[in-house]
């Protein structure tokens, strides 16, 4: 194995990434192979470059650091920079090396990057780290929501979510636009999404409550909800008992 460490910097701060390039141009195991300035440009570093090891920000606009990572079929090793303390338990979640805060010194990024080729060495496949990233309960309310359809990938704000369902080991996200799949759980939106504005009403269906605008029932003792696209969705009894206290039916 080549004993050079081919490493990538991801940060939307041009000095962040002087200050990175600076600290490490004298370390001899590590070759600098790119930088980018936002999270789209570093999926496409990382897809065509294959980084051992990638620097990274996570409060980036369009794209954050765990956004970026959670779109990727393989992940480097990944040391986050930045001026955030509130994620370094999602960022552990996630395997990272190190999680260092900015202002940091030349002497903490040497020893993360140390953590960091032990690990290369002894590599193994953390694809199911992320992934249980995703599963996890966040420190504030979801305001978006990337999906990947091939090689394209796009950022839905969930004001635009008429509501969604689930699909095995993923969940289908429904807006005026069209629908978009996403590998998740229902549980997770349930838990994540605000409850003063969606509401599960079914183990199958997570709704935008302002798009609900009638309550039909369709056998003995079963309703559905009527949404303002058209669309009418199963309610189960808890279901329904939610939805009438919040509509006040």
């Amino acid at each position: 194995m080549d004993n050079q460490i081919k490493a990538l910097i991801i940060d939307d701060e041009e000095l962040a990434r002087e200050l990175v390039k600076n600290y490490i141009k004298d370390i001899g195991e590590i070759t600098l192979i790119g930088e980018c300035s936002n999270g789209f440009e570093g999926i496409k570093a990382i897809q065509e470059l294959k980084p051992d090891l990638v620097f990274l920000d996570i409060q980036m606009p369009k794209l954050n650091g765990f956004e970026m990572l959670e779109l990727l079929d393989e992940t480097p090793e990944v040391i986050f920079i930045t001026a955030h303390n509130q994620y370094a338990i999602n960022a552990f979640e996630m395997n990272a090396v190190d999680y260092l805060l900015k202002p940091y010194s030349s002497e903490r990024l040497v020893s993360a990057i140390q953590k960091a080729i032990e690990k290369i060495k002894n590599r193994e496949d953390k694809t199911g780290n992320i992934q249980k990233l995703i599963r996890q309960p966040l420190a504030e309310k979801l305001e978006r929501v990337v999906v990947k359809t091939g090689s394209k990938i796009k950022v839905i704000p969930v004001n635009k979510i008429n509501y969604l369902e689930a699909q095995d080991d993923y969940v289908m996200l429904y807006t005026d636009e069209g629908k978009h799949l996403k590998q998740a759980t229902m549980s997770y939106f349930e838990e994540n999404l605000d409850n003063t504005i969606f509401i599960r009403i079914h183990r199958s269906y997570i709704v935008k409550i302002d798009q609900v605008i009638q309550l039909e029932p369709y056998s003995k003792d079963n309703y559905a909800a009527k949404l303002k696209n058209g669309v009418t969705l199963k309610v189960s009894k808890s279901g329904l008992k939610n939805l009438k206290e919040k509509l006040h039916f």
